[in-house]
C-alpha cells in the first residue's frame, strides 16, 4: 500500500490515559512502530509532546472521543499538524479491540492517507463558537423554566396565560410579583394589568382566581429568580460576542439581507463555519459538512431516500429556524419554496430544503461578497417555459376524467392591459348581455402564439365550448 506519511503518529485518547502509537523510517526499508500510554494531565501531555518530537513526527491523528480530545488538541496544534477523525471512520477488524490496538490502526490509517481529518476552525474562531453555544444552551434553559412556571399557575388554578398572550411581560410580572408577596384579591391583581391588556380586566379577574398558597409561592419566586439570572446572562455573552465580532460586521451585515436570517443566526453561520469559504471547496461541501443535504443510499442499482449525514446541532437548529421565519415572508423564494414542499413533504422536510438553500446563498455570498438576491414568489412559474406549463395543466386535467382540445390563435399586446377594450358581447343585438362564458374576444392581442406539434391551432379563432370562469389561454374541457 503507498506511503502518504513518512512520519505519523495516532492517539487513542480516553478520559485518564492516551495510548500513542508513532509510525516512522527505520532500518532500511522496514518501518519502525512503537506505542507508548500517557496520562491525560498537563504533564502527561507535555511528555507526549516531548516524546512526538523527539521522534520527528509531524503528522498526529486522534479519534475525536466526545472533548477529551480538546486539551490534547489545542496543546499539539502548536507543534505538529493534527488530524481530528471521525470516530465512525475508524473502525477496525472485529475482535482486535483494545487500546493499543486502536493506536496502531489509526497510525496505519493516518499513514496511508486513509481517512480525511475533520473541520476545526482556528482558535479565535473556536472560541466563538463556544461563546454562541453556550448563549444557544442558556436560552433553552430559559424557556424550560418558563414552561414550569406556567405549570405551578395551572397547578395553583392560575389562568394567566390563557387570557395574556406573555406571562413574563410587564403586567404578568407585575401580577406575579404581587401574588408571590402574598396578594390573593383577583381584583387588585388584575387592575395592575397595563395598555392593551386593560381591555380584559374582566377575563383576568375570573383567570386570577385560584388556590395560590405559600408553596406556590416559593417555587414561582425561584423560578422568576432563575429566569431573570438567565436574562443577564444571556446579555453578558451578547455583549462578548458582538465584540469579538467586530472583524466579520461587514459579513454579518451580508447575510442578514436573506430573508429569515436575523443577527443572532448570522452569528451562528459565522461561528460555526468560520466566515472562510476558501476551507469549502464548493457550497455542496457545505451543505454536506453540515449535514444539511440527502445521502447517498443505493444498492443493487436502486436509490433509495437517503437520510441526512449527522452534523452540527448548532448550525442546523440555526438554518431550521431561519427557515420557519422566511417560510412567513411575503412574496420571496425561500417561502415559495417552503409551501411547494410542505404540500408534498411536509414541514419538517420542507424546513430542512429551505434551510439547505439558506445554507448555499450564505456560502455564496461570504465568497463573493455581495448581498442575498431574491428570485421572488413567482420564480417556480416562471422558471418553466409555456409549454412545459401547458402540458403539465392538459394532464393534469386529463387525470381528472376530462378530454382537452386547445385552440390557439396569435396574439399581439398592442396596449397596456388597462387600457384594451372590453370584451365583445357575444350577441350584438344586445350589447348590455354579458357574453357566455367561454367566449372570449377575438380581437385579443398577447404576445406570442403557441406552437405546439400535438395540439391543433387556428390563429384568431374562439375556443370550441364553454367552462365556467373561464380565463383566456385556458383550455376547454368535454367529458
Amino acid at each position: 500500500m503507498d506511503r502518504v506519511m513518512e512520519r505519523c503518529a495516532g492517539l487513542d485518547v480516553h478520559k485518564k490515559t492516551i495510548a500513542a502509537c508513532i509510525r516512522v523510517p527505520g532500518n532500511g526499508k522496514r518501518r519502525r512502530r512503537e506505542t507508548r500510554t500517557f496520562t491525560t494531565t498537563t504533564r502527561g501531555l507535555l511528555q507526549l509532546r516531548d516524546w512526538l518530537a523527539e521522534v520527528g513526527v509531524t503528522v498526529v491523528g486522534m479519534e475525536s472521543t466526545g472533548s477529551y480530545w480538546k486539551p490534547v488538541y489545542c496543546l499539539l496544534e502548536d507543534e505538529f499538524e493534527c488530524w481530528l477523525l471521525n470516530a465512525r471512520h475508524l473502525k477496525n477488524v472485529p475482535g482486535r479491540k483494545t487500546d493499543v490496538k486502536d493506536a496502531e490502526w489509526i497510525a496505519e490509517l493516518v499513514e496511508h492517507g486513509l481517512v480525511r481529518p475533520s473541520f476545526v476552525p482556528p482558535r479565535p474562531i473556536r472560541e466563538l463558537r463556544d461563546l454562541t453555544r453556550y448563549r444557544k444552551t442558556v436560552i433553552q434553559e430559559r424557556s424550560r423554566e418558563v414552561q414550569r412556571l406556567e405549570k405551578i399557575l395551572e397547578d395553583a388554578g392560575i389562568k394567566l396565560s390563557s387570557v395574556a398572550s406573555d406571562i413574563l411581560g410587564v403586567s404578568g410580572r407585575a401580577m406575579l410579583a404581587a401574588l408571590v408577596a402574598g396578594e390573593r384579591d383577583p381584583q387588585v391583581l388584575a387592575d395592575l394589568a397595563k395598555r392593551r391588556l386593560r381591555s380584559k380586566i374582566p377575563q383576568l379577574q375570573e383567570a386570577l382566581e385560584g388556590r395560590f398558597r405559600d408553596h406556590h409561592a416559593l417555587l414561582v419566586s425561584q423560578m422568576l429568580t432563575r429566569i431573570d439570572h438567565c436574562d443577564e446572562i444571556v446579555e453578558r455573552l451578547c455583549e462578548e460576542i458582538d465584540r469579538r465580532m467586530e472583524p466579520f460586521r461587514d459579513l454579518i451585515e451580508l447575510l442578514i439581507t436573506i430573508p429569515g436570517v436575523h443577527l443572532r443566526t448570522a452569528e451562528v453561520l459565522i461561528a460555526e463555519t468560520g466566515g472562510d469559504m476558501a476551507r469549502f471547496p464548493s457550497a455542496e461541501h457545505l451543505a454536506s459538512w453540515a449535514g444539511m443535504c440527502p445521502g447517498n443510499n443505493e444498492s443493487a442499482g436502486k436509490h433509495r431516500a437517503g437520510t441526512t449525514r449527522k452534523g452540527s446541532k448548532w448550525l442546523r437548529g440555526a438554518l431550521t429556524e431561519s427557515a420557519h421565519a422566511a417560510s412567513q415572508t411575503k412574496d420571496t423564494y425561500l417561502a415559495a419554496q417552503f409551501w411547494r414542499l410542505t404540500g408534498r413533504r411536509g414541514k419538517k422536510r420542507a424546513a430542512v430544503a429551505v434551510g439547505h438553500s439558506i445554507l448555499v446563498a450564505a456560502y455564496h455570498i461570504l465568497n463573493r461578497h455581495q448581498p442575498y438576491h431574491d428570485l421572488g414568489g413567482d420564480w417556480f412559474v416562471q422558471r418553466y417555459n409555456n409549454q412545459a406549463h401547458v402540458r403539465r395543466l392538459i394532464r393534469q386535467l386529463e387525470r381528472l376524467g376530462h378530454h382537452v382540445t386547445l385552440e390557439h390563435r396569435h396574439r399581439r399586446l398592442t396596449s397596456p392591459p388597462h387600457l384594451q377594450p372590453a370584451p365583445r358581447p357575444a350577441n350584438p343585438a344586445r350589447p348590455d348581455e354579458p357574453p357566455p362564458p367561454g367566449i372570449l374576444d377575438s380581437d385579443a392581442t398577447f404576445p406570442q402564439a403557441w406552437s405546439d406539434p400535438g395540439v391543433r391551432a387556428t390563429n384568431g379563432s374562439r375556443f370550441s365550448g364553454t367552462i365556467s370562469n373561464l380565463r383566456p389561454a385556458v383550455p376547454t374541457m368535454s367529458r
